[in-house]
């Protein structure tokens, strides 16, 4: 894939998710928001600790929690975090003693997560603006990393996973949902690479 065809992806991904950052509803061919995580298995509790504008904002695919446990006291990577509805959710489960970074490369979604942070008050939460193919931490940084509809938006998947398995501790767990294309080729119209 060509830079311009990389650059290109990239701007569409940026223009629709700043889009979802305002609004959320019908930009997207499935279901999303809070009915969509109940319907993908999130626990009512643990979404109700979670402000409303960050739940109205979820467009996650499934439900990278039913893959494995998150601990008290562990370090959770979620990747393409968007409004941080699953970097809230893991703050929960690894409580004050762990920690908790979300990486996106859309500054309006990272400021809708930052603002449900700050409401939501879990301070073992950071949010940075950064690409999967290049995270800005140490290597063996993270016991989990997240990732809920965002590798099949990542334009250099090998650099993305090379730079996942990185920050991952020994013996850490990648934890993905995602879709994929049935068949070989991409679909024509370049607003549904962001789907």
């Amino acid at each position: 894939m060509g830079e311009l065809d990389v650059a290109t992806i990239r701007e569409g991904i940026a223009e629709k998710y700043r889009k979802v950052a305002v609004s959320p509803g019908g930009l997207f061919r499935y279901p999303t928001g809070q009915a969509s995580a109940r319907g993908l298995g999130y626990p009512p509790a643990l979404l109700a600790a979670i402000p409303r504008a960050i739940r109205e904002r979820f467009v996650g695919v499934g439900n990278p929690f039913a893959l494995g446990p998150i601990h008290l006291g562990e370090a959770v990577l979620d990747l393409g975090c968007g409004a941080g509805l699953d970097a809230l959710l893991a703050a929960q489960l690894v409580g004050p003693a762990g920690r908790v970074a979300g990486i996106d490369l859309s500054p309006e979604m990272l400021a809708v997560a930052e603002a449900g942070r700050a409401e939501a008050g879990f301070p073992q939460v950071e949010f940075r603006e950064a690409s999967a193919e290049a995270l800005p931490f140490p290597d063996a940084s993270f016991d989990a990393a997240l990732s809920n509809g965002v590798l099949n938006l990542i334009p250099d998947k090998p650099a993305a996973l090379r730079e996942i398995f990185r920050v991952l501790r020994p013996g850490g767990r990648l934890q993905a949902c995602d879709i994929g294309l049935v068949g070989d080729n991409l679909p024509p119209d370049k607003a549904l690479w962001s789907d």
